[in-house]
């Protein structure tokens, strides 16, 4: 039986006019006092009428651009001179020039992921909520998450939700609460552990906040204790570990598609990298949405977490252990025997899996494929976390072959023992088609997650890191076509 794979219109293409505001700072820290002088000098009148202008510029175009005004002087406001004496509307302008627009999708938008929307209510049998993830990039090539949604209905057929003029990113919690063991132990994986740690963690108490590690910081800081070029570098590493830990909260008054997760931490300063949403149900029936991404400095990549339940509040965490070391990481939408498992490329060219008691730590990996068919000789690995049914885990794989080409294939896991291929599709499933090969990396069809829906496998798929769109073919097609092994 031939394999239908059915092409649907709807395309996700990159849009220069969504905008997000960030604070603008001059490479040179001394500029800043001379800007804030400048404006400072200005008479009242004349910054009155150059604030005006901003705001009937820019009111448009963001929500509350004042807010973000006050915030970025607020960001400032150590530079002002000792004393001075300011009024609010030049409080606004002086947050203005260290205010800039990024265009967060002008470069591309792809590399999706689909998941059930966690509230269901009020459709018809036969229909589904969704929300869709994407790799937003833009200037610089700095990668961020958008979002997506709508229904996909009886038929199959798919509805989208309108999207907001506006765009928003969250508001920062950058004080969790860190587990002194588990902090330990990443730093001891980071080989950071000396005695600057260990007398700067004895202080803490076995649960601590970022504020109160602070404290503990400014007074060592204050009075040194150890030999300061020791102390000033462990310190460092120790803020970078607490700073990549944080918590994000979108305003729920902001549809889905108006919330970007834009990069906070310096680990991830040159990007946020495709992420790979699952919706995972505990033993209990309690449901949880991770993604796994990859956080890029520009010259190290971390393996990091995201956790949600609603979209609104998201944990940022990172993820331990020896296992966690590259790209392309997917969870299984459940624990198996009581374990989380986990799909890795420890290699970069093998597919591997992982098992662990903590959702947080993976020390041991095993391949469970390696490259084996022309279209995939030169590397492989997961396209997304593995889907259930009742014969076995759909893993959907991407595989490169000659040209550099990217094609999707599909490999059937067994269910209870994952590490055991049971079947393969020995063609690609998806494989770059003349529209789709032209891009900023040719030849390249790409997803990071599907679902199942009315029997259909339905996958938003990325092409040539440009744009996106989706395909679906029958699960019982798909499955009729895979060889057993």
């Amino acid at each position: 039986m031939q394999l239908a794979v059915k092409r649907k219109e709807e395309k996700f293409v990159h849009d220069h006019t969504r905008v997000i505001t960030r604070l603008h700072l001059p490479d040179c820290m001394d500029r800043i006092s001379k800007i804030i002088k400048r404006v400072m000098d200005m008479p009242d009148e004349q910054a009155s009428n150059v604030l005006d202008r901003v705001l009937s510029d820019f009111s448009g175009r963001h929500r509350n651009i004042p807010n973000v005004f006050e915030s970025n002087f607020c960001e400032v406001s150590s530079f002002l001179p000792e004393n001075a004496e300011i009024n609010r509307k030049k409080k606004f302008l002086i947050g203005a020039y260290f205010t800039m627009e990024y265009s967060i999708e002008s470069a591309a938008l792809f590399n999706p992921s689909i998941v059930p929307h966690p509230d269901q209510t009020g459709l018809e049998e036969g229909k589904i909520r969704f929300i869709m993830s994407f790799r937003a990039t833009g200037e610089g090539h700095i990668s961020s998450i958008e979002f997506r949604s709508g229904i996909i209905d009886k038929k199959n057929s798919i509805y989208l939700d309108p999207i907001s003029d506006f765009v928003e990113t969250a508001k920062i919690q950058l004080n969790p609460i860190y587990n002194k063991h588990l902090f330990l132990l990443k730093l001891n994986e980071m080989d950071a552990c000396n005695e600057v740690t260990a007398y700067l963690l004895e202080k803490l108490p076995d649960n601590f906040t970022f504020n109160e590690l602070k404290e503990k910081i400014t007074r060592m800081e204050e009075q040194p204790v150890f030999f300061k070029q020791l102390q000033s570098s462990t310190i460092e590493i120790v803020l970078w570990l607490a700073r990549s830990n944080y918590e994000l909260k979108f305003s729920q008054e902001y549809g889905i598609s108006e919330r970007v997760i834009f990069p906070v931490s310096e680990n991830e300063s040159s990007g946020i990298e495709d992420a790979r949403f699952v919706r995972f149900v505990d033993d209990d029936g309690e449901v949880t949405y991770y993604a796994t991404y990859t956080a890029y400095n520009g010259f190290q990549i971390l393996p990091q977490m995201i956790e949600t339940k609603d979209f609104i509040t998201f944990k940022i965490i990172t993820l331990n252990g020896k296992a966690v070391q590259n790209k392309g990481m997917a969870l299984f939408p459940r624990k198996i025997k009581g374990k989380y498992v986990m799909l890795s490329r420890q290699d970069g060219e093998n597919n591997h899996i992982m098992f662990s008691d903590d959702i947080h730590f993976w020390q041991k990996s095993s391949v469970i494929q390696e490259p084996s068919r022309p279209w995939e000789f030169v590397q492989i690995g997961n396209c997304g976390s593995p889907i259930e049914t009742e014969e076995g885990w759909i893993l959907l794989t991407h595989g490169v072959g000659p040209m550099r080409q990217y094609s999707l294939g599909v490999v059937l896991l067994d269910l209870e023992d994952p590490k055991k291929k049971i079947g393969l599709l020995p063609d690609p499933l998806l494989s770059p088609n003349e529209n789709e090969r032209e891009g900023y990396v040719p030849n390249v069809v790409y997803t990071c997650g599907a679902l199942i829906h009315n029997e259909e496998l339905i996958i938003p798929y990325a092409m040539s890191d440009v744009k996106s769109g989706i395909a679906s073919v029958s699960v019982r097609e798909l499955l009729d076509n895979i060889k057993r092994i």
